[in-house]
């Protein structure tokens, strides 16, 4: 079957709308490979460029401005694009990776300031495959940062139309601690980099199993951690936040735990539910969560798993509906789309929104 093309006279959204499943996501890999292959050779021309005075005479200031204003390439994209260029002039093999879908660009434009002849290959496999955050640890143990010091500053009244706070000046003389009743924010040097807005809420790796935090408060937050600091006191003299922070989330855990799945101090062991009852007791609720991690165990065809944590819910792998038992055999953890998705697969699509299987 003919693509069909942008500025043709075919629709092209209805003719793909006409595709089987199989069809359409064979094209969409073909379509991802096929530019993942175009992106190494943009990169590697650019390598090239990069050598020579070509933008210069074109009347370009750098090859950023000519990638942005020649290229029409988002200032991100001229930015992650040369940054790879460069690295891959030391190592090529960053190229392969690049083609072959192991490594993306923002993946080997972290890594590649700490790239060496004798660690670049071992690196490179090991970030075969990972998102951001994880490579970003990968990059903390290459060149771990020093702690994150702890300290809370006042933010100034936020204005209509503000989505987060500003990027914060780590050398600016902020007071110890913020007065109440106003937002605040516990802050730590950022990394250097881009100076673009970040999320209000930032986890940043610093260093193997070290991690800078740093979000936003309001004044009632603000004072009950200083509540807390104060009658910790005896336990935690020095008054450390990330300490109090893990007590605090314990606490909560095991509040949550008791809430969400009935959970004591002595749970029984799990034991089937009454034949016929859509009822999961709250022992087998506490031995799927703990098996499953707590995370999505939905697995595709290729053995992918979901593992997302969002909006779980507990799943009937054989449906109620069709005799299904509420066993810890039986029930598994599912996120939302994909308890309903399958409730839609077994059952058809009227049953799509019904609460899952």
């Amino acid at each position: 079957m003919e693509e069909a093309q942008p500025g043709t006279r075919h629709d092209v959204l209805a003719s793909l709308r006409r595709l089987p499943d199989a069809l359409l996501v064979a094209r969409l890999k073909r379509l991802a490979a096929r530019a993942r292959r175009a992106t190494a050779l943009l990169v590697a021309h650019l390598a090239e460029l990069g050598t020579r005075d070509v933008y210069l005479r074109a009347g370009y200031p750098s090859l950023y401005v000519y990638c942005r204003d020649a290229l029409a390439l988002s200032e991100h994209d001229a930015y992650n694009h040369i940054e790879v260029a460069r690295a891959s002039r030391r190592f090529p093999a960053l190229l392969q990776r690049l083609a072959s879908g192991d490594a993306n660009l923002t993946t080997l434009r972290l890594l590649g300031p700490h790239l060496t002849p004798e660690n670049h290959l071992g690196v490179l496999d090991s970030a075969r495959g990972k998102r951001r955050s994880q490579v970003e640890e990968i990059v903390a143990r290459l060149a771990p940062f020093p702690e994150a010091p702890t300290f809370v500053r006042k933010l100034p009244a936020p204005r209509p139309g503000d989505l987060q706070p500003e990027a914060h000046d780590p050398a600016s003389d902020a007071p110890p601690l913020a007065s109440a009743g106003s937002p605040a924010e516990v802050l730590a040097p950022a990394r250097p980099g881009p100076s673009w807005t970040r999320p209000a809420a930032e986890v940043t790796p610093l260093a193997p199993d070290r991690y800078k935090l740093q979000v936003t408060i309001g004044g009632p937050t603000l004072e009950k951690l200083r509540l807390a600091r104060d009658m910790l006191r005896h336990a935690i003299p020095s008054g450390d936040e990330a300490a109090i922070l893990d007590r605090a989330l314990t606490v909560l855990l095991a509040e949550l735990a008791r809430a969400k799945f009935a959970a004591t101090e002595r749970p029984h062991p799990a034991r089937p539910p009454s034949p016929g009852s859509r009822h999961i007791p709250a022992e087998v609720k506490r031995a799927v969560w703990v098996r499953d991690l707590g995370r999505c165990a939905f697995v595709g065809p290729d053995g992918r798993r979901c593992g997302e944590r969002a909006f779980v819910e507990f799943h009937h792998a054989k449906p109620y509906a069709a005799g299904g038992e509420a066993t810890v055999e039986n029930i598994q953890l599912r996120c939302r789309r994909h308890n309903d998705y399958e409730a839609r697969a077994y059952f058809g699509a009227a049953h799509a929104g019904g609460g899952g299987a």
